[in-house]
C-alpha cells in the first residue's frame, strides 16, 4: 500500500510526541528538546498557528513518521520561505522514498517558495536525499538568542 501525506490531527498527538522523543534523542538533532516544547509544537501544528504546519506519513492507517514545516519570508531570495523543521521516519520505513515524497509534496503545495532545512553533516542518508531533491549546501553560520 502507498504512503500518504496528510495534515496532523488531534488524534495523532501522543504518537507524534513519541516520535519526537526518538528524533530529538538521536544524533540527527543537536538539541534534546523537552516535553514542554514537544507539546507546544504539536499543539501549534494542530491548532490555528499560521506559522507552522504538521504532517503525518501513513500507510493504511499505520503512521510511518511525521514532519513539520514553518512559514516565513526570505528577503535574501525575495519570496516566501518554507523551513522544513522536522522530518522523522520510523526506522522500519526509512529508505522507502517517504522523505522524497514529502519534499515533493511541499514543493507542489508551495511552488513559489524557497525551501530550507538544517541537517547534521553526519546524517549521510538525509544529506544525500536532500541533494538528490535539489538542495544545496549554504556556507552560513547560524546564530540564535533565546
Amino acid at each position: 500500500m502507498r504512503t500518504a501525506v496528510r495534515c496532523m490531527e488531534e488524534k495523532d498527538k501522543a504518537h507524534v510526541i513519541d516520535m519526537m522523543r526518538a528524533f530529538y534523542a538521536s544524533p540527527a538533532v543537536l538539541s534534546n528538546g523537552s516535553e514542554e516544547i514537544f507539546e507546544a509544537d504539536v499543539n501549534n501544528c494542530i491548532g490555528d498557528c499560521p506559522y507552522i504546519e504538521g504532517y503525518i506519513f501513513e500507510n493504511a492507517d499505520n503512521i510511518q513518521g511525521y514532519a513539520m514545516a514553518a512559514k516565513s519570508f526570505s528577503t535574501e531570495f525575495g519570496k516566501p520561505c518554507i523551513w522544513i523543521e522536522d522530518i522523522y521516519i520510523k526506522e522500519e520505513y526509512r529508505r522507502a522514498g517517504i522523505g522524497k515524497l514529502f519534499i515533493d509534496y511541499i514543493k507542489e503545495k508551495y511552488p513559489d517558495a524557497v525551501l530550507r532545512l538544517e541537517v547534521e553533516a553526519e546524517n549521510i542518508h538525509a544529506v544525500n536525499l536532500y541533494k538528490k531533491c535539489g538542495f544545496e549546501v549554504l556556507p552560513y553560520m547560524e546564530m540564535k538568542k533565546q
